[in-house]
């Protein structure tokens, strides 16, 4: 009996490392894909599950299509249930990361969260997928989770077929101003494919 209980402790402990482990590593690429400093300061404490409806995740800079993240995600963390949060999806590599002139580029930010139930938050700019354009290589798609202090008015109110406002935009001031505190993150990594003509149509409005 002595044996089993140290057989559990044992491995509770390894598999609790393992994953701490794994956590750590995954948000030091936040650092060591320029995410830190191009979009935050520092790199968040928590991992933002980030599922796609097709299955894929975002995973640290892994590399998606634009054909795959086309829809809005499902996105989960551990959440206060009495607490607002604020969801942001930003490209810092607009038009490309050798030549980011319009950084941040807005993709998606919705406030107002309450607990971890996003469709239940006010959608300020509506989803955009991504839509790098053509010869441009891989860009970031970043997305950060804010705890909010107590409900915020955006200031905007950006529907998915426009992109007004969107260029040229920080997460990191946005959330300063409305005294917001960093909480998870995740980003994954994409590059044009023949889905991105879609993207800028629907921006144009159409």
């Amino acid at each position: 009996m002595l044996l089993s209980r140290n057989m559990f402790l044992f491995f509770t402990l390894f598999f609790t490392a393992l994953f701490s482990s794994a956590m750590a590593t995954g948000l030091e690429a936040f650092t060591t894909d320029g995410v830190v400093p191009d979009v935050i300061s520092v790199p968040p404490k928590d991992i933002l599950g980030v599922t796609y409806k097709n299955g894929v995740k975002a995973d640290f800079g892994n590399e998606l299509t634009p054909t795959q993240v086309k829809d809005k995600p499902t996105v989960t963390w551990d959440a206060l249930s009495d607490a607002l949060y604020t969801l942001i999806l930003t490209d810092p590599d607009a038009p490309s990361r050798a030549n980011p002139t319009r950084r941040e580029f807005k993709h998606w930010v919705v406030v107002n969260i309450p607990g971890n139930q996003v469709e239940k938050g006010d959608e300020a700019a509506g989803y955009v997928g991504s839509g790098p354009p053509k010869d441009t290589g891989l860009h970031r798609y970043v997305f950060l989770l804010f705890k909010q202090n107590g409900k915020v008015d955006a200031g905007f109110k950006t529907p998915n077929n426009s992109s007004d406002g969107r260029p040229n935009w920080s997460a990191a001031t946005f959330a300063q101003k409305h005294n917001m505190s960093l909480v998870a993150g995740n980003f994954y990594q994409a590059k044009y494919d023949d889905y991105v003509p879609n993207v800028h149509k629907q921006l144009s409005g159409h």
